[in-house]
């Protein structure tokens, strides 16, 4: 033990200052915060739930059609062909569909490339042919019309002008659809109607769907028939058509396929059930832990009084 180390021990009266055990502000904070949480879920799982089997619509507004015309660059004006099909190419706005028309009749579509520009192989009429180039945007609007030029089939001997009555009654074999098919979704049965114009029954068509799948469909006539297809995957094709007759003659026709992502399914039974099973655990578990707080904190202040009123803690 240290020489003159001397301990003293302090006077007091006895009585208790009041000690709080437990921090209940942040515990309120807390059970107010997880509150706010519960009612909102509540509130989205109470709200209407789409039918069973229903999908997610996105919508999109109709904006302007374009306003840029493609171009014909090729073939030339007055150019004759001895064979069919010819190459036609020009420029066209990015991020449209080119679709290209003969006398007014449709010859073929096919998207832009990433540079502006398209090229499309087409059949062409005996005689004389006005190509013309329309673009359509993501919601077929159409823009306005390309510069127009006119060049001649010489199947048959040079001709001034076009054929006047138009005729396809053997002839001429031709092929004939739709502009372009959008909408179609992957797994779904895509029908694209096709005619066949003139030549000589029966025929034979083959599509090639721009899959790396092709189908040869035998005809015994040319009343309007549908070729179907099912795409695995997104995106677009090219859908290229052969047909050919029994006097060998052969039409040529190339479409665009536009096939867009497949829409979630959206299973409001299970969802819903989820949601209420899950609402009746939490919310107990809540009230539960809300009534601890509470019972604990009245349990302190009572007990705080009580020692008041017995002297035995200083009020603060």
């Amino acid at each position: 033990m240290l020489k003159g180390l001397k301990l003293s021990h302090h006077h007091h009266s006895g009585l208790l200052r009041p000690h709080e055990h437990t921090s209940y502000l942040p515990l309120g904070l807390i059970l107010l915060g997880v509150g706010f949480i519960l009612i909102a879920y509540s509130a989205s799982a109470a709200s209407p739930p789409p039918q069973g089997g229903s999908i997610g619509i996105n919508g999109t507004m109709p904006g302007k059609p374009p306003t840029v015309a493609a171009t014909i660059k090729t073939p030339v004006n007055g150019q004759r062909f001895s064979t069919t099909p010819v190459t036609v190419s020009g420029t066209c706005p990015p991020d449209t569909l080119v679709e290209l028309f003969k006398n007014d009749i449709f010859a073929g579509s096919t998207p832009c490339a990433v540079g502006g520009t398209y090229t499309l192989d087409i059949d062409l009429l005996i005689g004389q042919n006005i190509l013309v180039a329309r673009v359509y945007d993501a919601l077929n609007q159409a823009g306005p019309d390309s510069n127009a030029v006119t060049v001649f089939y010489d199947a048959l001997p040079p001709q001034a002008g076009a054929l006047t009555p138009l005729d396809f009654g053997g002839d001429q074999l031709l092929l004939n659809t739709d502009a372009v098919f959008r909408g179609v979704f992957p797994d779904k049965e895509m029908q694209m109607p096709l005619d066949i114009l003139g030549g000589t029954p029966p025929y034979a068509i083959n599509v090639q769907w721009g899959d790396s799948t092709n189908k040869v469909i035998p005809r015994n006539d040319n009343l309007t028939f549908n070729a179907m297809h099912i795409y695995k995957k997104p995106g677009t094709y090219q859908v290229s058509i052969q047909a050919t007759d029994a006097a060998g003659r052969v039409a040529f026709l190339t479409v665009a396929s536009i096939v867009n992502g497949q829409p979630a399914i959206v299973n409001s039974t299970t969802g819903s059930t989820n949601a209420t099973n899950t609402l009746l655990v939490l919310w107990p578990l809540y009230v539960g832990a809300f009534a601890v707080v509470v019972s604990f904190w009245l349990g302190e202040r009572r007990e705080k009084q009580i020692l008041m009123k017995r002297g035995m803690i200083i009020a603060s």
